[in-house]
């Protein structure tokens, strides 16, 4: 059974993390987990700074760790923080810094927040949260903007999508999508794209049954689907089944979208187990994208 008993939550003040802290918050009650926010500096120790030749050197003295956990502290008293979560400040590398504390915490979940900026989505923090994706030993909530600031004491997942490849990764992410939906009484949606041919047509002058082989793509893939949930009692769980031709990024905000999603579970990692390189593009490109929760799983570590 799915539960998450200790959750990270890196912050930034913005409002994205704002959204974020909610989720993590509400997800924290609903399972009494352990939750702890993190807010991650350059440095704590004073700086020597130079403005321009001939210039005096400023000492530029940073907020200390005491005068960022009050504040931190101040913000989880206004935001109505689940009883067992704590502060914590760090100086160093976020990515690192993120990554060290999930690991040396035994986190079971990050939460992190995205918005975004410029007409191309990016991450909160930058590059820092596509790497957090990367490295992260654990399963990554990454909440969009669209996502509200103001959620219920807890929060449950009723409608959830769950792309599949049939790799290692996507397997991982089906258990946990099952598992989630289990719990809220709620119904999963499994996608599968072909990719293949998906939205270019053959020239007629090309001797081979193209559309026939698509077609028989498909219908391979829905047997694939309905056989990894066929042992599972439709008593308790909702589960439909979609497959389609196109991007695999498109199609899978498109089905998020037409299903009302309230959850994306996907893997981190397709079937060529290279992280983030190949069908990890697909995931960056959803997570971006998408505007319900997305929640990344990695397969299993060998």
């Amino acid at each position: 059974m799915v539960e998450f008993r200790r959750i990270l939550c890196p912050v930034d003040f913005s409002a994205a993390s704002v959204r974020a802290f909610a989720h993590a918050a509400a997800l924290a009650r609903w399972y009494d987990a352990q939750m702890t926010v993190l807010h991650v500096v350059p440095t704590f120790d004073s700086m020597s700074v130079r403005g321009g030749l001939g210039d005096p050197v400023h000492v530029v003295t940073p907020t200390s760790r005491e005068q960022v956990l009050a504040e931190m502290n101040r913000s989880l008293n206004m935001a109505a923080a689940p009883p067992r979560a704590t502060s914590v400040a760090e100086a160093g590398d976020p990515q690192t810094t993120i990554i060290d504390q999930a690991v040396s915490k035994g986190a079971d979940l990050i939460v992190m927040g995205t918005h975004g900026r410029r007409g191309f989505k990016r991450l909160v923090l930058g590059s820092v949260t596509e790497a957090v994706l990367r490295e992260a030993p654990c399963p990554v909530l990454t909440v969009p903007q669209q996502a509200p600031a103001d959620i219920a004491e807890a929060v449950t997942f009723k409608r959830i999508l769950c792309p599949m490849d049939f790799s290692p990764s996507s397997l991982q992410a089906l258990g946990f999508a099952l598992d989630l939906a289990r719990q809220a009484d709620g119904l999963v949606t499994l996608l599968h794209v072909v990719e293949w041919l998906a939205e270019e047509e053959p020239q007629a002058a090309v001797h081979f049954d193209f559309l026939g082989y698509r077609r028989r793509m498909v219908e391979e893939a829905q047997q694939r689907l309905r056989a990894l949930v066929a042992g599972e009692s439709r008593t308790w769980i909702g589960i439909d089944d979609m497959v389609v031709s196109g991007r695999a990024h498109r199609e899978v905000l498109r089905a998020a979208e037409a299903t009302s999603a309230d959850l994306i579970v996907m893997g981190a990692q397709g079937r060529g187990g290279i992280g983030l390189a190949l069908f990890g593009s697909t995931t960056q490109q959803v997570v971006r994208g998408a505007t319900c929760p997305v929640l990344t799983v990695r397969g299993l570590r060998q």
